[in-house]
């Protein structure tokens, strides 16, 4: 009784097998159009690549110059080396910028210079210091009178922006300092030509010889056939720890062209109360 039991299981058992698996069912064509009609179609969500974070350190973050250089022209790396939430500090109060609200900030890419300030020509060489951790960027509006600071830091090797802020700049048109003085120097060629040393001292490359610098002097009347374009209503600077105080009674300002090897320096001095422009330097490639 049992095996007979057994015997027909198998029977059935096979018989779905091969019901499953053997002949195939024939569908006309028009069958198999008006199928297809009828089914929704099928998106397959495309992925898109993932930014690779910039994790570690890259040869440009040796010199901070060069990490500034890359930071204000590569787009994704310098969403890479933003801390957020980033701390943005104005007038009106704090806020944490996120890293979806993040717009690329060109910083001065697009200007064809930029300006470096310091008190004493020791300091000029900080700029070629690669033991520095910190770092901030300034940009100085002598028309509003704002300050705006980036401060960067940097972490096992890699520049990192850790926060902004924007403040009032202390200039005062009647307080001596020194900005107030460039503004009125940089605006006013009649003004300039009153604040210039005569001669003035000129350093320049030796057009004999571009790999030697030749010194000399020129008369103030010679000043504008060499003189740069300078910058009017803002300038930036880099502070990399050097001193640098409105109220020094010498300043140097640095033009470097971004990119293009240009490099002056206008050496300034206060005397008698009024400063003037005691040295100028081109060596320029």
């Amino acid at each position: 009784m049992k095996r007979g039991w057994w015997s027909c299981c198998c029977v059935s058992l096979l018989g779905l097998m091969v019901s499953c698996t053997g002949k195939k069912v024939q569908v006309s064509e028009e069958a198999d159009l008006s199928l297809e009609d009828t089914l929704p179609a099928i998106v397959v969500p495309v992925q898109e690549p993932e930014i690779e974070e910039v994790t570690g350190p890259t040869r440009a973050d040796e010199l901070f110059d060069d990490f500034i250089w890359n930071f204000s022209s590569d787009e994704r790396l310098q969403r890479n080396r933003v801390r957020f939430p980033l701390q943005v500090v104005t007038t009106e109060g704090t806020e944490q910028l996120q890293r979806e609200d993040w717009e690329f900030d060109g910083l001065f890419a697009d200007q064809p210079n930029y300006t470096l300030m310091f008190d004493n020509e020791e300091d000029l060489d900080f700029e070629a210091d690669t033991s520095l951790n910190s770092a901030e960027l300034e940009w100085l509006y002598l028309d509003s009178k704002i300050q705006q600071r980036y401060f960067f830091n940097r972490n096992k090797g890699a520049w990192m922006l850790d926060s902004i802020s924007m403040s009032p700049l202390d200039i005062n048109d009647d307080d001596g300092g020194f900005l107030s003085f460039y503004s009125h120097f940089a605006n006013d060629s009649i003004y300039q030509l009153e604040h210039i040393a005569n001669p003035i001292e000129f350093v320049t490359l030796d057009p004999d010889d571009e790999f030697s610098i030749l010194e000399t002097t020129m008369g103030v009347s010679q000043w504008f056939a060499f003189r740069p374009e300078l910058p009017t209503d803002k300038l930036t600077n880099i502070n990399y720890g050097q001193a640098n105080n409105d109220r020094s009674r010498m300043k140097i300002l640095k033009v470097n062209g971004f990119g293009d090897g240009s490099c002056i320096i206008l050496y300034f001095r206060k005397r008698g109360g009024e400063w003037e422009m005691y040295k100028f330097e081109d060596t320029s490639i």
